[in-house]
């Protein structure tokens, strides 16, 4: 890794701290490193700061020369990132850093997730936190924990000492959009029992690869494969064939992230791969025609003979069928604002540990009645199959607010510094906006950050020259504020 791969990049200060955060592990439940940091950060510059038990960190700067007795701005972001790398990359997310470089027009990180999402809000936070020529109103910076796992830090987070009602967020993805309203969602859990017995025959290894995946909330209406649905399908049809005992089977690793992989390995009864090859081959095209996702490949191997612990052909017709069963994808598309999902859920998390198979969906819905009819469904899903329903995380639609002078002031400043109309949007994503407002009422929020692509995969990037661009737009906001 290079000591510093972004000298010479402008914002420097910007840059600076994006480099120091990218060296502290800090993926979802490992925040307690970038959460010292930043604690120590403050305290080395005198700046009021508290830490919870959670990790959650919020730190307060004065208002500068002319701006002390103006209203406080809260700033906010979360401090986790999703990690997710190619199947070659030796990083270890629990005690490694990110191996940074850049192209002269994007950021990205060799064979991981950036972290782009959420830590360019930490970086700006921070380099402004840093400033001494920077004018603003007084300060509240507000960094969460576990916000890519269902908003956990901001859920439970005391914000009863801020004074500010006007909050910038910084989690947003697209140039010259500017978000002011989204879905609530929860995460959801179906856990089926399985019996385990000793059984002898050929391993076949099941594999659906290739797809594009993405992030559920921002992408899910992007018509992209499920690997775990397609892996169900895939169970069944074999099934249909033949008996099969399941011995292995995982597929996805964030429940926000759609899943690109599925494996599965089984003992086939009598086994005929050329009848297992064919069905996989004809559902293969088949999926490639009904999704989005070209490069899908589903494939069917011989491994070698298995003598161990597999399910009972029954268990494991069982399995295959309530992965075909559960709902996924876009349910409902709003009828007020054209082109917005307005309920989804991402079965993303597929796997058998122990004597169960573990299901876990982000669902995400900007109607609450949806959401719960929904999270219901699942229940009963899961009850039909003799499964057990959890959920965790749930959290609140943050909702469209008429008078907002945050909004007119960021539009404003928009259309003056880059001569055209932000795109004022409502969102499928799930965004914090919506828990803290609770906890502040009265709160006038509005999102915004600068251009990245693909995050919550190794192929994420962050736009250099969108990056400074948003630095100033946020420095003229401040000012106007």
């Amino acid at each position: 890794m290079e000591q510093h791969p972004l000298a010479g990049l402008e914002p420097a200060s910007v840059f600076h701290f994006f480099e120091e955060i990218c060296r502290i592990p800090h993926g979802s439940r490992n925040t307690k490193a970038i959460s010292d940091y930043l604690v120590a950060f403050a305290e080395e510059r005198g700046l009021a700061c508290r830490q919870d038990a959670l990790n959650n960190v919020v730190i307060k700067k004065p208002g500068t020369p002319g701006y002390e007795n103006h209203a406080p701005v809260i700033l906010q972001g979360h401090m986790d990132m999703v990690c997710e790398k190619e199947p070659d990359c030796p990083i270890n997310f629990e005690t490694d850093g990110l191996d940074l470089t850049h192209d002269g027009t994007d950021i990205f990180a060799r064979g991981t997730t950036l972290g782009g999402d959420d830590g360019i809000a930490v970086a700006y936070s921070l380099a402004l936190l840093d400033a001494k020529d920077i004018p603003h109103p007084p300060l509240e910076v507000i960094v969460t924990v576990d916000e890519e796992i269902g908003m956990l830090g901001a859920a439970d987070i005391d914000l009863s000492d801020l004074q500010g009602r006007t909050l910038v967020n910084l989690d947003s993805e697209d140039e010259g959009v500017l978000t002011v309203s989204c879905a609530g969602g929860a995460t959801a859990f179906i856990d089926l029992p399985v019996v385990r017995r000793t059984v002898y025959g050929p391993c076949v290894l099941l594999e659906v690869d290739g797809l594009q995946g993405g992030h559920s909330g921002v992408e899910i209406h992007k018509n992209r494969a499920n690997a775990n649905k397609v892996m169900g399908e895939l169970l069944c049809r074999i099934q249909e064939k033949m008996p099969v005992c399941i011995v292995s089977l995982a597929g996805g690793a964030k429940d926000n992230a759609i899943p690109r992989n599925c494996r599965v390995n089984l003992v086939a009864m009598g086994l005929e791969l050329d009848t297992i090859s064919e069905i996989a081959a004809g559902l293969q095209a088949e999926a490639r025609g009904r999704y989005n996702d070209p490069e899908l490949v589903i494939s069917a191997k011989a491994v070698e003979a298995l003598g161990g612990m597999a399910m009972s052909t029954d268990d494991s017709k069982k399995v295959a069928e309530l992965l075909r069963a559960v709902p996924n994808g876009v349910q409902a598309m709003s009828a007020d604002m054209g082109g917005l999902v307005q309920t989804s859920l991402n079965l993303g998390i597929a796997k058998v540990e122990g004597d169960a198979l573990h299901l876990t969906f982000s669902v995400r819905s900007s109607v609450n009645e949806e959401k719960e009819a929904l999270l219901t469904r699942l229940r009963t899903i899961a009850g039909d199959f003799g499964g057990t329903y959890g959920q965790m995380g749930e959290y609140p639609a943050w909702e469209y607010r008429k008078d907002s002078p945050l909004r007119e002031t960021m539009v404003e400043v928009y259309r003056e510094m880059f001569g055209q109309e932000p795109q004022v949007v409502a969102i499928h994503a799930g965004l914090e906006c919506g828990l803290l407002g609770d906890k502040l009422p009265g709160l006038d929020c509005v999102s915004f950050g600068p251009q990245m692509q693909d995050i919550h995969t190794s192929r994420e990037k962050l736009n250099i020259a969108s990056t400074a661009r948003m630095w100033d737009y946020l420095l003229e906001i401040l000012k106007r504020l």
